[in-house]
């Protein structure tokens, strides 16, 4: 019985795939360790003040924020997520920052040569939390108007 039970583990070093009839065990999510947020939050401070004095905060008439920073279990890689304020082509933008890579890379070793041995791999990609706050409330807009039967008034304040 007891090899019944834990029989799919050693099928799933051949397959992917657990046999016919047996439940898999719910698989946790890993956390981000202490060291990761300390790590993650020295990149972010490091980075912000790197992009203002490279110039790169303000691009295309528009404005690049650093919206997190999440760093892998083993240090080696950091995922830098890029929120875009009013830049008309964010494709370009990303373009640029990618090409000032090694400038970046260069400048963020010099700030944290004396907290790690060595730099993480840097990757930008674009930060789209704000457009997905933006559609959830144009969603909530359209439920109460079809609620109300009407458009929905912004709240008066009365004097």
């Amino acid at each position: 019985m007891l090899h019944e039970k834990w029989y799919w583990c050693r099928r799933r070093k051949v397959s992917n795939f657990a046999p016919s009839g047996t439940v898999r065990p719910k698989l946790k999510t890993m956390e981000e360790g202490k060291r990761q947020k300390q790590i993650a939050g020295l990149l972010n401070e490091d980075l912000n003040i790197i992009f203002q004095r490279l110039g790169l905060s303000m691009i295309d008439g528009g404005m690049v924020s650093i919206s997190s920073v999440k760093v892998t279990p083993d240090l080696l890689e950091a995922r830098i997520y890029l929120s875009f304020f009013q830049v008309n082509d964010v494709k370009k933008a990303l373009q640029k920052i990618e090409e000032r890579h090694h400038d970046i890379k260069r400048e963020l070793a010099s700030r944290i040569r004396h907290q790690l041995r060595s730099v993480p791999v840097l990757k930008f990609f674009k930060d789209d939390t704000l457009d997905q706050v933006f559609k959830l409330e144009e969603l909530f807009k359209k439920i109460e108007e079809e609620k109300s039967g009407g458009p929905v008034q912004p709240d008066e304040t009365k004097d």
